[in-house]
């Protein structure tokens, strides 16, 4: 087993989706979440999160706790049924079981007894960098909806042209006692929330590609500097409604890079996995990320993920 987490870290994730839904609301006909003051897409990160359990447990076989799990009568399972078929009878077999409560906590009952674990791992909403479009797409199925039909039914759904989404996040020092949050789990963490996205392959997520994941990790417990979304800003030669592709934008890192080296003392190293297609802006000029740290005076380690 690796060591317990020690350490707080900040976490930085980019994705794009092209022509998809990448979190309906269903209390509003499913339609993207946008913000309707500034125009910009929200995911929440209960979806980030479950892209992270599905990718765990469908593709790294670890148990998840909080997972869609159905009785033979169609129903959902609940809480307690999910607690007696992983036979857990404690806090401690729940946290070695399952690594979506070690990463994100729960709230439980057993035995009677009720358990609040906060997890060590929380995200803000996810949040467009750009105003978005929001289109209605109309069509017809070739499948009548009932047998006196002789033809196809319309269908109709919402979905988004492009939408580049950054989320903010942190990996907790304290709230990793708790739960017996590891290093290895990290790594896992890490690798949901890259392959995850990129194998969330469904009719309203086709198409969604991990840009820019970055784990900055601090020397010492309690200390992290926090809203370092706030600090990216992207640039585009056309209105930000009309982008299409990530080959229409730039993302400035400029005051990333700054806060960085005003911090350079206190952090340890930054991890980082970047898709190539990504082009980074620092004082005007295209740079490489690894140059760019080197600069800060802080250490990089690339990510193989």
């Amino acid at each position: 087993m690796s060591e317990y987490v020690k350490c707080r870290s900040e976490l930085l994730f980019l994705y794009d989706v092209k022509d998809s839904n990448p979190n309906g609301d269903p209390l509003d006909d499913n339609k993207p979440r946008i913000d309707e003051e500034t125009g910009t897409n929200i995911v929440t990160d209960v979806r980030l999160k479950r892209t992270i359990r599905d990718y765990l447990y469908d593709f790294k076989q670890h148990e998840i706790f909080v997972r869609e799990v159905r009785k033979d009568d169609g129903n959902l399972k609940t809480k307690e049924d999910r607690l007696t078929d992983l036979k857990i009878d404690s806090v401690d077999s729940i946290i070695e079981k399952c690594i979506d409560i070690r990463l994100f906590g729960a709230t439980a009952a057993i035995k009677d007894k009720s358990i609040i674990l906060t997890g060590p791992v929380q995200f803000k909403f996810g949040r467009s960098l750009h105003r978005v479009n929001l289109n209605f797409i109309k069509g017809t199925t070739v499948m009548p909806s009932k047998e006196s039909k002789k033809q196809g039914t319309f269908t109709e759904c919402y979905q988004l042209p492009y939408s580049l989404i950054c989320f903010y996040g942190i990996i907790n020092e304290n709230a990793a006692k708790e739960t017996k949050l590891t290093e290895d789990d990290i790594k896992l963490l890490l690798d949901g929330m890259w392959n995850g996205t990129k194998n969330l392959i469904s009719r309203s997520k086709a198409g969604q590609v991990p840009r820019l994941l970055l784990k900055v990790d601090y020397k010492e417990g309690n200390y992290h500097i926090g809203d370092l979304n706030s600090t990216l800003k992207l640039t585009s030669e056309i209105v930000e409604e009309e982008i299409r592709d990530i080959s229409q934008i730039k993302l400035d890192i400029s005051e990333l890079l700054n806060v960085f080296s005003k911090n350079s003392e206190q952090i340890k190293n930054v991890e980082y996995c970047i898709d190539e297609r990504l082009k980074l802006l620092h004082m005007g000029k295209e740079r490489c990320f690894a140059e760019c740290l080197k600069d800060s005076n802080v250490t990089g380690i690339e990510l193989k993920l």
